[in-house]
């Protein structure tokens, strides 16, 4: 782990602008710079890099963040190997926190296995193109697939040939550890105690983690002679390699991927390198394995959007689409493509050029839940049990997505598919969602309708920066997650955040205990004790969670809420945090220079009070709305306990809107204190929101007399 220090050293070295103009060409306009976005095709500049506040930012596409995010997103990089890829370029020494024994040799085992593999990888190689084995025999077979040599080299194929202790052999004449070949899955130990080569008489394919590590090998056998040996070996589980987490040509393809924000899904080695060949580089493999969580976070980070290659096989195909089901329920876009009879995606590709295989794909793919259910009609038949299993099956995938709005659109086609009403859809659907919410513990306080007006509420899954204690999160609400930009609660709320990121650790106020003593408000704590106050909170889940780690970090010596934020290991957070800090339109000199602009920074007293008494009144009126709209659904009429749960929240919210109301009237004064004459400041929100305290004013020494 790098520590902060080497962090901040590491975030004042990199200059923006000198970081992104190796990837990206720039010219400067005003203050700032200007180029052509790398994330997305254009061909009118939109991608903006200020010097001033360290950040880039392109606003077509909505990329960007400071040196450290930029790296990340062109490179494909975590946060941490982006911190060192600039470390190596300003030639700072990291510091990282002292290891345990225990951590030392953990980490010593893991580099040491890491060498090894590039070994065998170097050995696999040069036995491919020198050895007379090699070259007859593996070589040869790359050449009937058609592989060209520059496709040959970027994969790094190999070949071991038929002898059963070769590698073994050359591998201790130059050092290395016997404890290390057998750890990696390289050779074996025999009963007798003799090492043995694992993937003798075969050609090889070594398997890349996404920085390029060389973490493991599958190896195809070429001779027929014998038909015990399996057609495939692969290197076992081990320290580095874990099968379920690593898919085939992720570190290949992971820039097509983002660049054209899709990923095509095959099974075999082949599949991904004849792709490649042609032309298709965003395409991965998940090696002849059923998809795993880890393989779809690892696409899920480049990308929302998968299509699944599937040659002509419908036993293959029913077999795999059980799998799929994963990938909707991480939200992900799932499309479907079959290839024509006897095509697999190697042979397709090898066929085919790019701007064919993409036209091909376009005309003929088509959306996951529909694919599944015309292929599962075909074979109920008319048969109603194997129906009623169908719509079992069907259901089972819909209650799984995420998104509302997802959900009601299927249950609508598939109502129409299968001839069944939406209501009973929706039931179903309904109960299998709770079932599921409670294996996972996670009350479901909105339930969906056949409108999508209402929606339960989705917790995301943040890694906590803080103990867990603190980042509990009750937050409650009948305000559907869904579409909530575009209500007026939200606005306000983007508002109020782009406050505490710009201006968070600002002393927005001074306070005056009853003993005449000042204590200085931040921006920060003034919005977390007024939320309090009335026990409202941020509808967005990350926004909440961006409020919480502010209040945590507030007190911090040299805390500055913008430099944290956007340089925060969470790029959800970095995203926002780049975004609220952003401005895409600057004053021209001629107004700057020939009258005086008021900044926000300068009004914070004013400014902030405002934002929060009107996303408050926004926020509650939203919630009484949506509480009458769920006492109105018909699902709800029968059940005695969701009424009465319902009422006693439409009465609480009831009595904090008539209580924001009375402060309101109450507290409405005017300032006159250090303010020309005529001039008066109009407060909207002077309160108590701190025990013991009995006055505000500002950092300018405004005084009032609310009290």
């Amino acid at each position: 782990m790098i520590d902060q220090a080497t962090i901040d050293r590491i975030l004042d070295a990199a200059q923006i602008v000198d970081v992104v103009s190796e990837f990206v060409t720039l010219r400067k306009r005003g203050v700032n710079y200007v180029g052509l976005c790398p994330f997305h095709n254009e061909k009118t500049p939109s991608f903006s890099v200020s010097p001033s506040k360290g950040l880039c930012k392109c606003f077509s596409c909505g990329k960007g963040g400071n040196s450290v995010h930029f790296v990340m997103e062109h490179e494909q990089m975590s946060y941490y190997e982006a911190l060192k890829y600039l470390a190596k370029k300003y030639n700072i020494e990291i510091k990282e926190r002292e290891l345990t024994n225990e951590e030392k040799q953990a980490q010593s085992t893991s580099e040491s296995m890491f060498i090894v593999n590039n070994f065998a990888r170097d050995y696999f190689q040069n036995i491919l193109k020198n050895h007379v084995d090699g070259r007859s025999i593996g070589m040869a077979y790359f050449r009937q697939r058609g592989f060209r040599d520059d496709i040959i080299e970027k994969f790094q194929l190999g070949f071991s040939t038929e002898s059963h202790d070769a590698l073994v052999q050359e591998a201790i004449r130059k050092g290395f550890k016997k404890e290390y070949l057998v750890k990696t899955g390289l050779c074996y130990e025999t009963d007798d105690g003799r090492l043995r080569d694992r993937f003798w008489g075969r050609v090889m394919f070594p398997v890349h983690t996404l920085s390029g590590k060389v973490v493991a090998f599958g190896g195809r056998v070429l001779s027929t002679e014998n038909k015990k040996l399996a057609k495939y070996v692969n290197s076992p589980e081990s320290e580095i390699y874990h099968k379920s987490n690593e898919l085939y040509g992720i570190y290949f393809a992971k820039q097509a991927i983002v660049k054209q924000d899709r990923c095509f899904l095959v099974e075999g080695y082949t599949d991904v390198i004849s792709m490649h060949q042609s032309g298709v580089e965003n395409v991965v493999a998940s090696s002849g394995t059923s998809l795993t969580p880890g393989q779809i976070r690892l696409i899920h980070r480049f990308t929302n959007n998968i299509t699944v290659l599937y040659d002509g096989d419908m036993a293959g195909i029913k077999a795999s689409i059980r799998g799929i089901d994963m990938l909707l329920e991480e939200g992900m876009n799932i499309k479907v493509c079959l290839l024509p009879d006897g095509d697999d995606p190697d042979s397709f590709a090898r066929k085919h050029n790019a701007t064919e295989f993409q036209a091909f794909i376009k005309e003929h793919e088509t959306d996951f839940i529909r694919f599944k259910t015309n292929l599962l009609l075909e074979d109920a038949g008319k048969d109603p049990i194997k129906r009623a299993e169908l719509i079992n099956n069907i259901v089972q995938s819909i209650s799984v997505i995420p998104e509302a709005i997802v959900r009601d659109v299927y249950i609508k086609e598939c109502g129409q598919l299968l001839r069944v009403e939406d209501k009973l859809l929706v039931s179903e659907v309904a109960k299998r969602r709770e079932i599921q919410a409670e294996k996972e513990n996670k009350p479901i306080l909105n339930t969906n309708n056949s409108s999508g007006a209402l929606a339960e509420m989705q917790n995301g899954d943040f890694p906590p920066p803080f103990p867990p204690d603190e980042l509990e999160d009750s937050y409650q609400s009948y305000i559907p997650q869904e579409g909530k930009e575009g209500q007026e609660f939200y606005r306000y709320e983007r508002l109020i955040l782009q406050a505490i990121v710009r201006y968070g650790e600002k002393i927005m106020c001074n306070m005056e205990d009853e003993e005449g003593q000042e204590t200085p408000v931040s921006v920060i704590e003034y919005i977390v004790h007024d939320l309090k106050e009335d026990e409202l909170a941020f509808h967005n889940p990350l926004h909440r969670r961006i409020l919480t780690e502010a209040a945590s970090h507030i007190h911090n010596p040299g805390f500055i809420a913008e430099r944290y934020f956007i340089a925060h290991s969470d790029p959800e957070i970095s995203s926002i945090a780049t975004e609220l800090a952003s401005d895409r339109y600057q004053l021209s000199k001629f107004h700057s220079k020939t009258q005086k602009i008021v900044t926000d920074e300068e009004r914070l007293f004013e400014l902030v009070p405002t934002l929060m008494i009107n996303f408050k009144n926004a926020i509650v009126a939203a919630e009484l709305k949506h509480i009458m709209y769920a006492l109105q659904d018909p699902a709800n009429e029968d059940d005695d306990e969701k009424c009465a749960a319902l009422m006693q929240r439409y009465k609480e919210m009831k009595e904090i809107q008539s209580l924001m109301a009375k402060r309101l009237g109450d507290r409405v004064v005017l300032i006159t204190n250090h303010y020309p004459a005529n001039h008066c400041l109009p407060v909207y929100q002077i309160h108590k929101f701190l025990p013991g305290f009995s006055l505000i004013k500002s950092s300018g020494k405004i005084r009032c007399s609310c009290y």
